[in-house]
């Protein structure tokens, strides 16, 4: 047996039977015609590995110091127990992945579907039939959707109902703009009517809908522009002059205090102690503070310009890199202008 034979039984092992015709389908979403189980198999064997550099180094240690028994009970626990985390890590992130790869797949799908509507209303005025102008309209610009539709017109050519084929295709994305011009499209093909007219109107009324996405993603381009603005450049900058002036409080603290202890003052009026604060848990709970508003400020603005969170999870790593980057840029700059005044 061959080592990739060996992944992939190894792999189809943990995806229950149930499950792999759903797991077919999911990922045919995603561009993938075939479930990867061989991938599978190396993800598992990922995860031993990565548990074996975990367990050894910090677990190790302080296992072998008891009874031998309690030893291997606790070994088990604990090797199955973060092979479970690391494995659901794993899987979280391909799923993830998985998640953002159809949302692209679908979004491309809805660009084209107005412009190869247009070819094939354009060839039904022609006089070809409906399945020869779906078939017809295929061309290499089209990408995912001229794959889509070869795979309706392979079903159609095989004997499979032209209305079935296409609630098939329109089953297989979550994409109400193109299950409604699905059901359209088949409402006027079971009420014999003229199909192009349909179309025609449908190209029209998409074509409308994305113009006023347009419009409105650029009526809320200011407010984008602000919460950025907001987020990467002024919250930094009020959180580094905040350690800053802590810094300046505990120092000047620190004086009154010492002052007070060689002026001998006893009074509980009059006794100052300096505060227990650490300026570096502070700025820890800032650079926290800063990821997490940067986090979700990156998916408003996603939410607002794309309609969905997954539309700009580009935005979350430009977001939360520039606003620490900044953090640390304004505390050393604010640090040197304001050492001066640092009693």
């Amino acid at each position: 047996m061959t080592i990739q034979l060996y992944l992939e039984e190894f792999g189809k092992a943990f995806v229950p039977k149930k499950i792999r015709p759903k797991l077919g389908k999911y990922l045919a979403k995603a561009g993938i015609d075939e479930v990867p189980y061989k991938l599978f198999g190396i993800m598992f064997w990922v995860a031993a590995v990565i548990t074996y550099f975990v367990y050894v180094p910090l677990l190790y240690p302080l296992l072998k110091q008891l009874h031998l028994f309690v030893f291997f009970i606790l070994t088990f626990f604990s090797w199955f127990l973060v092979q479970v985390l690391v494995s659901g890590m794993i899987v979280m992130s391909t799923y993830f992945y998985l998640n953002i790869t159809i949302y692209q797949r679908t979004k491309i799908l809805e660009d084209m579907l107005p412009d190869y509507l247009s070819l094939v209303s354009t060839n039904l005025k022609g006089g070809m039939s409906f399945e020869k102008s779906l078939w017809s309209a295929i061309k290499p610009e089209f990408g995912i959707l001229s794959n889509e539709i070869g795979l309706v017109s392979k079903k159609v050519a095989t004997g499979n109902d032209v209305s079935e084929a296409l609630q098939e295709f329109a089953n297989k994305y979550d994409s109400p703009v193109l299950t409604r011009s699905i059901d359209l499209i088949k409402g006027e093909i079971l009420s014999g009517g003229t199909i192009s007219g349909v179309i025609d109107s449908l190209v029209t009324n998409l074509k409308k809908t994305k113009a006023l996405r347009q419009e409105m993603v650029a009526a809320t381009l200011t407010y984008m522009i602000f919460m950025a603005v907001i987020v990467i450049v002024i919250m930094p900058a009020l959180f580094a002059l905040s350690k800053q002036l802590l810094i300046i409080l505990l120092k000047f603290g620190a004086q009154v205090s010492s002052s007070f202890q060689a002026a001998g003052t006893q009074n509980a009026m009059f006794n100052f102690s300096v505060a227990n604060i650490d300026p570096f848990h502070f700025q820890m709970f800032s650079v926290g503070a800063i990821s997490i508003i940067a986090v979700f400020t990156s998916m408003i603005i996603s939410t607002i310009e794309k309609g969905d969170i997954r539309g700009g999870l580009k935005y979350i790593p430009l977001f939360l890199v520039g606003a620490v980057v900044m953090y640390f840029i304004f505390n050393s700059i604010l640090g040197s202008v304001m050492s001066g005044m640092q009693i």
